[in-house]
């Protein structure tokens, strides 16, 4: 079969990572033909400002407002959905599978929420869905999750998938700075959000690791059934508190496979000072993969940015174009289900660092312990940190064996309510 002599592209949204999509294909175009096999002709752009294409040098005949101009085009081979948000971006991508249109998408949300629906509209109607972008911007990580790791089991990920919070974290840790100072700072420099609740609150990573999480165990994982906390109750000393006790703090997203069950959480997290991800800084990130074969893997980059994500979402569309000129379609990989269940997450076992404000006087130890030990929670270590004699109040540390999750957040609730305990100041999970 002879190559095309071009391919149609359609791409839907000029936003930060859309206009780096567009410079990759405008600039590169020999480049990207030697690799593709076809030349890839932007035919259409989907954007509502019609001022942006003197930016970027596309012919203003390219634009339109209505998305029918894509889905209805048949010089268009493959859509590229970079608008972002659920909707309409998910009735976008879904139309033009239907319409026998290939799609590469970088939406987290949408392939986090419907990625059975649409892995099944992919298959039904014989074209490629392609979504390396959504997790880890230009760090490959679906292509191998899907392909160079299908021989293990993977038993664990352990993951810094948002730069925004890594960078947060890593300014609070090196600076000894308050949450909201090192927010602050982000915004300034352009890393975090006017609004930045998805962000801090953990809700990227978790849509991040449910996806990673649906390849790696064959059992569709939705983003609510993905615990997440965020980072605005970490204080400055619990970073100085951590850097005594051997630990780094990092927002971690975490999916484990035990026994029928799969735990999936994202939240703030202890780790020992000198493993690899304590060492991941500034607005990186990494996954570290367990497989039963491979053993340890990790992988390490930039997870955001435009040059970064632009590299993923080009790279998939010289994939389709590599496969429509040899016209194959691979399968779509759609969930083997494995009758796996997600862990509720007060059935998860670890161990805990908690911060108290207590009454600085005799038996009060005896107190918190005594409501520790009838939850089964096993100290193992307790530090007092600072007194304050005209408040007559102390601030202990305590670390925790691994316990269960419902019996800590029960024991700290009646902590909470003894007359000597002042304020129960954060707690933070511990992963050795």
């Amino acid at each position: 079969m002879a190559n095309r002599e071009s391919i149609g592209i359609g791409l839907m949204g000029l936003g930060v990572i859309g206009s780096g999509v567009a410079k990759v294909l405008l600039s590169k175009p020999d480049v990207l033909a030697r690799e593709a096999g076809s030349r890839l002709l932007l035919r259409r752009v989907l954007e509502c400002d019609l001022s942006k294409h003197g930016a970027l040098g596309i012919q203003h005949s390219l634009f339109t407002t209505s998305f029918a101009d894509i889905v209805n085009d048949p010089e268009i081979d493959i859509a590229i959905e970079l608008i972002g948000g659920e909707h309409p971006a998910f009735e976008y991508i879904m139309e033009c599978l239907k319409r026998g249109k290939h799609v590469v998408t970088a939406n987290k949300e949408v392939m986090s929420k419907h990625w059975t629906e649409l892995q099944t509209a992919a298959d039904r109607y014989k074209v490629s869905l392609r979504y390396e972008a959504s997790v880890g911007g230009g760090i490959p990580l679906i292509a191998p999750f899907q392909e160079d790791l299908i021989a293990n089991e993977i038993r664990a990920i352990y993951a810094i998938l948002n730069g925004t919070t890594n960078y947060i974290l890593t300014r609070m840790a090196k600076e000894g700075i308050d949450f909201s100072v090192a927010l602050k700072k982000a915004q300034e420099l352009g890393y975090a959000e006017a609004d930045p609740s998805k962000d801090i609150e953990g809700v990227d990573a978790a849509h991040k690791l449910a996806i990673l999480s649906t390849i790696a165990f064959s059992t569709e994982i939705r983003p609510e059934q993905v615990y997440h906390e965020g980072i605005s109750r970490l204080q400055a000393r619990d970073f100085r508190y951590a850097r005594e006790l051997g630990y780094a703090i990092k927002l971690l997203a975490i999916a484990k496979r035990s026994g029928e069950y799969v735990e999936a959480r994202v939240h703030p997290v202890f780790i020992p000072e000198d493993s690899l991800l304590a060492k991941v800084d500034g607005v990186y990130n990494a996954i570290n993969v367990e497989g039963d074969l491979v053993g340890n893997v990790i992988f390490y980059g930039q997870g955001a940015g435009p040059s970064a994500t632009s590299s993923a979402v080009v790279s998939d569309v010289i994939k389709i174009a590599q496969n429509i000129n040899r016209g194959t379609v691979p399968p779509a990989r759609l969930p083997q289900e494995q009758g796996l269940r997600v862990k509720p997450m007060s059935e998860v076992e670890t161990r805990y660092y908690m911060r108290m404000n207590v009454a600085d006087r005799a038996g009060v130890l005896a107190q918190i312990s005594r409501i520790l030990g009838d939850h089964n929670i096993s100290i193992s270590a307790v530090i007092q940190k600072e007194s304050d004699p005209a408040t007559q109040t102390a601030e202990i540390v305590i670390m925790t064996h691994p316990a269960k999750e419902a019996a800590v957040q029960v024991a700290l609730e009646e902590t909470a309510r003894l007359p000597v305990v002042r304020e129960i100041s954060n707690f933070v999970r511990v992963e050795a």
